[in-house]
């Protein structure tokens, strides 16, 4: 836009001056030719004056004294001064008339002399295109030189212009970046023209609408939350009058395991957005194929690990991840038969950490399942959205694929931590 602002201004200022020089221009080149016929005239009058008033050898030296080439025709035919053509114009001066005429290379300013001795003389003086025009290419040198320097400062007033007006516009559009990539508290600061400011003004109260919108919904969601722990208190109550103590024992083991998972989506709710998250992806990934290791046991599921020696920060709360892993995980238990093998990989990259989880089973039975409620086997099909959006809020990346033996492979990239 700074280039476009800089280009109208150059060219309207060019169109201006255009309009200004070059009637100035010809006005100029008018008033030289005028000139110089002017003097041309006063010097063929002079010698006018003289013609018939001297003799031949007088008017001889008078016509060569003269600044321009002078040529007296005489009434005989005898030709005096200058050499020169008789041409139509002579001759229609010899009929009593002065007047100035186009010749080859210049013009001829032609005066009739009457009463001199056996009829009309003609004194002629000839201006060459030189003198007609002399100092007009400078003065027009002069012109331009003045033209490309106002050019020049209206270009350069017209940047200035463009870059006081750009300036705040690039301070907003970096603003909104930086609200686009989750950093709530950025703010700017009104400033340009008053329209610019409007916009700046109007930034800032989106920005703190987004912020109290997303306060309010991480309380809701803490809310919601909070409610199951009065169904949950009761069923570890239904669970503690149990006969069986065994069975009492797992049962308040897995009511201990939800309300731990109900407490922490309260605490990830109210802490999202106030922290800088980060893990050790290494360490999380670990512990949970460790938990699914034991349910791959009892389905006789070989799979294999392979971790980077950690610690590998990444950033992504642990929560989070271990939520990640445990839908990619789950997935394979869910949409693959019993006795499937799977893979896990964790490998470092150079700007982060890939996460790889693949079977050997069916593959994906639908054309994008990392859409939102995509599902082949009758779930919700939110566990592959979960995956995708725990990776892009920090910035990184899912893919989907075939995995070598045939069935799924979901590729996982997660960024390092940003200092």
């Amino acid at each position: 836009m700074r280039r476009w602002l800089t280009l109208l201004v150059a060219a309207t200022t060019s169109l201006v001056l255009i309009a200004l020089l070059v009637p100035l221009a010809l006005l100029v080149r008018t008033v030289a030719v005028s000139g110089a016929v002017s003097e041309a005239e006063s010097e063929a009058e002079s010698v006018a004056v003289v013609v018939g008033a001297v003799d031949t050898e007088t008017l001889r030296l008078t016509a060569e004294q003269a600044e321009h080439p002078v040529t007296v025709f005489l009434p005989g035919g005898e030709v005096i001064g200058d050499p020169a053509p008789r041409s139509a114009a002579v001759e229609l001066a010899s009929r009593g008339r002065s007047v100035t005429a186009a010749a080859p290379g210049g013009r001829e300013i032609l005066v009739a002399v009457q009463g001199a001795p056996g009829g009309t003389a003609v004194v002629r003086v000839f201006l060459d295109d030189g003198r007609l025009t002399r100092g007009v290419p400078q003065v027009w040198a002069g012109l331009a030189a003045l033209g490309l320097a106002l050019v020049g400062l209206g270009v350069l007033v017209g940047d200035r212009l463009a870059r006081a007006v750009i300036r705040p516009i690039t301070a907003l559009a970096g603003v909104s970046h930086r609200l686009a990539a989750g950093d709530l508290s950025a703010r700017t600061v009104p400033d340009g023209p008053p329209e610019v400011q409007a916009v700046g003004v109007a930034l800032n109260h989106l920005a703190e609408r987004i912020t109290g919108l997303l306060a309010e919904e991480r309380e809701s969601a803490a809310d919601l939350s909070h409610r199951l722990r009065t169904p949950l208190t009761g069923l570890r109550l239904e669970a503690e009058s149990l006969a069986d103590l065994e069975e009492s024992a797992r049962i308040e083991a897995r009511v201990d395991a939800l309300e731990r998972a109900v407490t922490s989506v309260i605490t990830e709710a109210r802490r999202r957005g106030r922290e800088r998250a980060e893990c050790d992806a290494a360490a999380v990934t670990g512990a949970r194929v460790a938990f699914w290791s034991v349910l791959a046991e009892d389905q006789s599921r070989h799979f294999t690990l392979d971790l980077v020696p950690g610690p590998l920060p990444v950033g992504v709360a642990a929560d989070d991840l271990a939520a990640c892993v445990d839908a990619l995980l789950g997935n394979v238990f869910a949409h693959t038969p019993e006795g499937v093998s799977f893979s896990v990989r964790l490998e470092a990259t150079g700007g982060g950490a890939l996460l790889t989880v693949a079977d050997a089973g069916p593959g994906f039975a639908t054309p994008d399942p990392s859409q939102r409620g995509e599902s082949g086997a009758g779930s919700t099909g939110l566990g592959l959205d979960i995956a995708r959006r725990t990776a892009e809020s920090a910035g990184g990346s899912l893919s989907l694929g075939a995995s070598p033996e045939g069935g799924a492979s979901v590729i996982l990239f997660l960024p390092a931590v940003t200092p």
